[in-house]
């Protein structure tokens, strides 16, 4: 049997994962013990676990996740106000799939943005589709959109995304006609999509950085109604790493000689 040619015509049928495996198997003697269907089965699963693969890489490219956070890194011991049992069960994705929210608020420094990108992280993990975005940046790309005739296109496009991360609410007022602007945009998911907010304000005082009352009604109704809310406390977690940083050990060399008695008169001078 002439190889090459059948590796050649998996690789033009796009089935690379396949011709791996394939090799693989040519160049293990341990194989030849299993049947003609188990070796194709073999096969079988190592394309479709290349393809899925593949699929996720894609999906968390697009995504633009500020950071590869993962619910496994999450530090459940820390007192942050995070319940173990919510957090795992919302890893596993659920409220995605019933199109509810998830509101994340706390001081600065506390891991919201982290928690975020862990829960859309896992969302993706479960086949679904995730974006993130800093709510200033959101609102200045609605208005360039605007100017250049891309905006049915980009609301259209932000509107299928299964799981949208909007960082920083609140972190500076928003004027009426962007806080219409977001109301389109919180529109277009309400009861379809989920979305995740992260804020450093209470949900009680989003009201007032929304700018406009009557807007900011629809779009608090759309967000808080069905949402979890997880409401995180606690020190800066960077500034407990920052000290962390302080105090661990320098990596000077151990002088060789010991040290030689200090005088008395050299003692009481440093004291």
């Amino acid at each position: 049997m002439l190889i090459s040619p059948t590796l050649d015509k998996l690789q033009a049928l796009s089935l690379g994962g396949m011709a791996r495996a394939f090799t693989e198997q040519l160049e293990s003697p341990g194989y030849a013990e299993l049947s003609f269907e188990e070796r194709l089965g073999l096969l079988v699963d190592r394309e479709a676990q290349d393809r899925e693969n593949r699929r996720l890489a894609r999906r968390l490219k697009a995504a633009r996740l500020r950071s590869d956070a993962v619910i496994e890194d999450l530090d459940l011991r820390a007192p942050r106000g995070l319940d173990r049992s919510t957090i795992l069960g919302l890893a596993e994705s659920h409220w995605v799939e019933a199109h509810r929210n998830v509101l994340v608020t706390g001081p600065t420094g506390v891991g919201k943005t982290f928690l975020a990108c862990a829960l859309a992280q896992a969302a993706i993990r479960r086949g679904h589709t995730a974006l993130y975005l800093r709510l200033p940046r959101l609102l200045d790309e609605l208005v360039l959109a605007r100017a250049d005739g891309r905006l049915p296109r980009l609301m259209t496009a932000w509107a299928k995304v299964g799981v949208l991360v909007l960082d920083d609410l609140g972190l500076q007022p928003v004027p009426p006609a962007r806080a219409a602007d977001l109301l389109e945009v919180i529109e277009d998911r309400g009861g379809l999509r989920s979305t995740i907010v992260t804020s450093q304000l209470p949900v009680a005082h989003w009201h007032e950085a929304l700018g406009e009352p009557t807007i900011a009604d629809a779009i608090l109704d759309r967000l808080v109604h069905d949402a979890y809310r997880l409401e995180l406390s606690g020190a800066s977690m960077r500034r407990s790493e920052a000290a962390l940083d302080d105090i661990a050990p320098t990596n000077d060399p151990t002088p060789t000689e010991p040290a030689k008695p200090a005088r008395t008169r050299t003692r009481r001078s440093t004291s």
